[in-house]
């Protein structure tokens, strides 16, 4: 068993995350912006359309988990998945800013979605086969860090290509996850030894399994998780449009502004792990989850005007006050920055809790079980932050007071878990 954690490799895995951040940074960006000034979509329907890709993930992700569990094949049993799902969803992406109706948008984007939510779980499920659980905090950190890359690029560079041409963003993510494939499928092998095969309960055996044990642990992190995602989706989701309609600013600068956030998750990903090996991952993840509760409420109750006050010149991630000006980090990008930090916290530790809870050989239907709560979370988070913006008279602000409540909870429950800290294996 290795005594240490093997840097190298976790890093070449993380380029797997990598591409799918880029997908979704770019995805979650610039949509919305298409569904309203191109498709003329009210903010439930847009809410509601963002949530339609993850209806159907919802049903593929976790069993495609269970499936990779049993698969064996001379490439391993998640490497096929990559191979089959990363071209199609390069394709479908890049050709997500042609359609001029919205039936042929539907198609590309539920492409896209489908063929992403195919080889999610397997290659998300490559660092607990790679990595001992003592290290599992660690290697997600690095992961995540690599992860935080990709949004950037989507956001900052996206945000920069948005302006010369909406096509720009998508093209460069395609060739990304391509790229970022070729990467895992060339210097990624996958462990021999898979765990015992006898009769692998499926994702829902598991999941009644999780249910039914007198140890509520898995069902109290469970929950959490799809409390906290529904909170950070409200963000996530909506922010460009919060950009443009509370704040003011472009498009592309919303996008730009929001990319503090992940810039600063990057930079926590790893020392949020090894916090973790330190104080453990639940008192990382609640410490987290009651920061990101105080700054979005600081969000809320600032005037906007406040929240683009400008702190201090900031190259890349800064956003130009009055045009043609110099790029500043504004007081909205400070507290940003903290939602940044505070998220690496939670979500970091996340994966890890849940696939220490079961063995080896059961590690990929662990990992469906935690994109089965986190993908239902982004079915009903878009749905019920859109709904209370068309409420209040499409009051982008209110998803800053409605994410810290679903935090809150998420908080609450987390303070019942038992188990799911990392063992150091002999």
């Amino acid at each position: 068993m290795a005594t240490r954690l093997n840097y190298g490799k976790t890093f070449l895995l993380g380029f797997g995350f990598f591409g799918l951040s880029v997908v979704w940074g770019v995805y979650n960006a610039f949509v919305p912006i298409f569904l309203a000034d191109k498709f003329h979509l009210s903010p439930i329907i847009i809410g509601f359309f963002m949530t339609l890709d993850n209806i159907a993930a919802l049903f593929i992700q976790p069993p495609v988990g269970a499936w990779s569990d049993r698969l064996r094949t001379p490439l391993g049993r998640r490497i096929p998945f990559l191979l089959i799902g990363a071209p199609v969803t390069a394709v479908a992406f890049g050709l997500i800013p042609l359609p001029a109706v919205l039936p042929l948008f539907v198609a590309c984007t539920s492409t896209l979605l489908l063929s992403a939510a195919v080889w999610r779980t397997p290659v998300i499920a490559l660092m607990p086969d790679i990595t001992p659980s003592a290290f599992r905090s660690q290697a997600n950190g690095i992961i995540n860090f690599m992860g935080g890359i990709g949004t950037i690029i989507a956001l900052q560079t996206g945000g920069l290509l948005y302006k010369m041409s909406p096509n720009f963003p998508f093209w460069l993510g395609s060739g990304l996850v391509l790229i970022s494939a070729l990467v895992v499928y060339l210097f990624i092998e996958e462990p021999k030894e898979y765990g015992e095969m006898e009769t692998q309960p499926g994702i829902f055996a598991s999941l009644r399994e999780v249910f039914t044990s007198e140890d509520k642990s898995g069902l109290r992190i469970l929950f959490a998780i799809f409390f906290w995602f529904i909170g950070f989706s409200a963000v996530d989701t909506f922010f460009t449009l919060y950009a443009k309609n509370h704040l003011g600013l472009h498009e592309g600068d919303g996008a730009t502004l929001l990319s503090v956030l992940p810039l600063f998750f990057v930079l926590f990903a790893i020392p949020s792990g090894f916090i973790a090996g330190r104080i453990g991952r639940r008192n990382t993840i609640s410490m987290g989850l009651i920061i990101l509760s105080i700054i979005l409420v600081l969000l809320y109750i600032t005037p906007a005007s406040a929240l683009l006050t400008g702190i201090a010149p900031l190259p890349l991630v800064g956003i130009p006050l009055v045009e043609g000006g110099a790029r500043m980090l504004t007081l909205a990008g400070v507290l940003l920055i903290f939602g940044g930090a505070a998220w690496a916290f939670v979500n970091i530790n996340s994966l890890p809790m849940i696939v220490d809870l079961t063995s080896a050989a059961r590690i990929g239907t662990f990992t469906g079980l935690y994109y089965l709560f986190s993908t239902f979370s982004a079915i009903v988070g878009p749905n019920v932050n859109g709904f209370a913006i068309q409420l209040t008279g499409d009051n982008y602000n209110i998803i800053m007071l409605i994410a810290p409540v679903f935090m809150l909870i998420a908080l609450w429950l987390m303070l019942g878990v038992k188990h799911g800290e990392a063992t150091v294996q002999g």
